[in-house]
């Protein structure tokens, strides 16, 4: 009989899989943490070693308000300054009290330290460049964004984690990126416990603005579960119900959108874990070409090989649970197609 079920399961694969990859771009199309148009260019400048198109990037963020936009882009010229930082440090010895560079300067300093066995000792020595970063810009969320993930590298207590907490939200009630770190905080590899976790991550859903990726906040609870383990259990009805309302937040943006893209390969990962396979085949199709590092980093150190193989995987699998002779409309078997 398990022979018989592997031929059936093979036969299946054989006769269905090929018509899956329909929707999926090809391997070599497929980018790890690609650009947007705003930031490629950016990051071309520094990599010849200018911050000009950097500078003027990240001040039209500073100066219309465009928070999320300004956090993620940090994030990325901080992660590019780690190898190549002449322009950073060109920058600085022209502008040392800009607030843009500041910011940088402060995600890098987080990012340099976290890795090092005297994490906390080290990061402690980095609360200035946080303070000088959050004194730049009074308005901007975003040093509080990395004081929050500060305050989780330095064993900072609940008590400051709320005082970091409340000055975030007081510049912006529905910054992703803060709710993020604050979920990271909660979660019970760090301060909190997994229902800790999914309570702030279900109330901070519940409040989003429509379209918004906090919405998706849950399934990143979903995730540290699935990842972390251990502590109490958390019922297979929250982690699905995570994992739809991630669903249909990705609904709201348009197929290989860039901006949706970590939300919608976080929720991918979800779903395999869950073994729903045909709605992770749809969210790889929505995910088009725009791979990204989280979260097939945190299981592989080639997190594009492993997205690849994942994505191969997911479609076999839902070729597998396909009938070998597929229906017709009126009920019959298909025809063959020959005369």
């Amino acid at each position: 009989m398990a022979l018989l079920r592997a031929l059936i399961r093979t036969a299946r694969m054989a006769r269905n899989s090929p018509r899956l990859t329909s929707g999926l771009p090809g391997d070599d199309e497929v980018l790890l943490d690609a650009p947007d148009d705003r930031l490629g260019p950016a990051l071309v400048d520094a990599g010849r070693g200018e911050y000009g198109t950097t500078a003027k990037l990240l001040a039209t963020t500073r100066e219309a308000a465009e928070w999320e936009n300004r956090d993620r882009y940090t994030m990325r010229l901080a992660a590019f300054a780690r190898c190549r930082g002449e322009w950073l440090d060109a920058w600085q010895g022209d502008s040392p009290h800009d607030p843009d560079a500041l910011l940088v300067k402060a995600e890098l300093a987080v990012r340099r330290w976290w890795d090092s066995p005297a994490r906390a000792e080290l990061l402690r020595q980095v609360g200035p460049l946080i303070t000088a970063a959050a004194e730049g810009d009074p308005h901007d969320p975003v040093p509080w964004r990395i004081a929050l993930d500060h305050a989780r590298g330095t064993n900072a207590g609940h008590t400051e984690f709320e005082r970091l907490w409340g000055e975030a939200v007081r510049r912006s009630p529905h910054h992703y990126g803060c709710h993020v770190a604050a979920l990271k905080y909660l979660s019970a590899a760090w301060y909190g416990s997994h229902h800790e976790c999914f309570d702030f991550a279900e109330r901070a859903a519940q409040d989003a603005l429509p379209g918004s990726l906090v919405q998706a906040l849950p399934v990143r609870a979903a995730f540290a579960f699935l990842t972390e383990g251990g502590g109490a259990v958390v019922r297979r009805e929250r982690l699905d119900a995570a994992a739809d309302l991630a669903i249909a937040v990705s609904a709201a943006y348009g197929p290989s959108d860039p901006w949706p893209a970590e939300v919608r390969n976080l929720l991918t990962y979800v779903l395999i874990r869950l073994e729903r396979w045909t709605d992770a085949l749809e969210q790889l199709r929505l995910i088009g070409p725009y791979a990204t590092s989280f979260p097939w980093d945190r299981v592989s150190d080639d997190p594009l090989s492993q997205f690849l193989e994942l994505r191969d995987g997911v479609r076999l699998e839902v070729a597998s649970r396909m009938p070998v002779h597929p229906r017709s409309e009126h009920g019959g078997r298909a025809p063959s197609g020959d005369h």
